[in-house]
């Protein structure tokens, strides 16, 4: 089969399209035959040599794809209620850009209707994030507002819908007043164009002094320090990338006089019975919402995987963060 492997460590040109030999699923796995495979921040750390493989995992680049299943474990399979030659997405550990990928059964959702499966391949990594982070780890509810950092980012596209979609209030930032208005157009209640703009005191100005229930950040550094500052009493800060640094100074104090909670995670390493369970939920409270179009996926670009410098190319533009939504490669 194709694939796309990772030749050295460095700039998106290291990544080449390869002969590999057709995984074999597993104890509790399904192959898939791949249409599309999302590209993630991660991909890009991996490429980078910044992001290890979990131990066990293809050494190739790609943590979700969408496809048709070509084979499996029959019992896993009937257990999870799917069968050969079902429409799939599935959120995986790696191995995502090739033309098959083993994926657990625990970790595939079905395509949802009326979805390509170039949409369906853009939904699982920031929707299990999304979900683990927002909703499980930090407990969002109806009624508060959540502050997104990097609100037109894959990641930020997701959370907007989402949170507006289970009835939250959205605060997003941005670093264009274009991509603000992609923020509002997605349903978010207000953007902040922070480049121009102190998300700190517009976070204050919005909530009239009370400051922002839960806080999804994917920068760290600095940030950190006036996100503790903009958070409201008994607030949740969720740290899911360091882009900004992995040091940062905050007011201790107010963690304690605010009973806030700072927490973060990755959910690569996690295993297969903790992302099993972040679909249960994804299948039960938000698919029906993105088949019912109050949930839809943002694709900014695609690219063909099988082309000289198609990889490279969706790294290139991954890396200028002009894009709006998601970049998937197709096969």
């Amino acid at each position: 089969m194709q694939a796309i492997e990772i030749s050295e460590y460095g700039a998106p040109e290291v990544l080449r399209v390869v002969e590999r030999d057709k995984p074999v699923p597993g104890a509790g796995e399904l192959l898939i035959r791949v249409a599309a495979s999302g590209v993630n921040r991660p991909d890009v750390l991996q490429r980078k040599g910044n992001y290890p493989v979990p131990p066990g995992a293809s050494d190739l680049p790609g943590l979700e794809v969408a496809g048709v299943v070509e084979s499996g474990d029959a019992t896993a399979l009937a257990a999870a209620g799917i069968q050969v030659g079902d429409r799939v997405c599935a959120l995986i550990a790696g191995g995502g850009y090739a033309q098959w990928c083993v994926a657990p059964v625990g970790q595939c959702l079905p395509s949802p209707a009326g979805l390509s499966d170039t949409e369906a391949a853009s939904l699982p990594e920031t929707f299990f994030t999304v979900w683990s982070n927002v909703f499980d780890r930090a407990r969002l509810q109806a009624g508060e507002t959540l502050l997104i950092q990097g609100g037109t980012s894959g990641i930020g596209v997701t959370a907007i819908q989402m949170a507006k979609a289970l009835g939250a209030n959205v605060i997003a930032t941005a670093g264009s007043d274009e991509k603000c208005q992609a923020c509002l157009k997605l349903g978010a209640d207000h953007a902040i164009n922070y480049k121009t703009q102190d998300f700190q005191a517009e976070c204050q100005r919005i909530t009239n002094g009370r400051g922002v229930d839960v806080i999804l950040d994917m920068v760290a550094g600095d940030y950190i320090a006036r996100e503790v500052e903009s958070l409201a009493e008994d607030g949740r800060l969720v740290i899911i990338a360091v882009q900004g640094g992995i040091k940062a100074q905050f007011n201790a104090g107010l963690v304690l006089r605010r009973r806030l909670q700072i927490t973060g995670s990755t959910l690569r390493p996690r295993p297969v019975a903790f992302k099993a369970d972040i679909a249960r939920h994804l299948r039960e409270r938000v698919w029906p919402l993105i088949e019912q179009g109050k949930i839809k996926p943002v694709i900014h670009s695609t690219f063909a995987a099988a082309s000289a410098d198609g990889a490279a190319q969706a790294h290139r533009l991954m890396e200028t963060n002009q894009h709006i939504g998601k970049i998937v490669l197709t096969w």
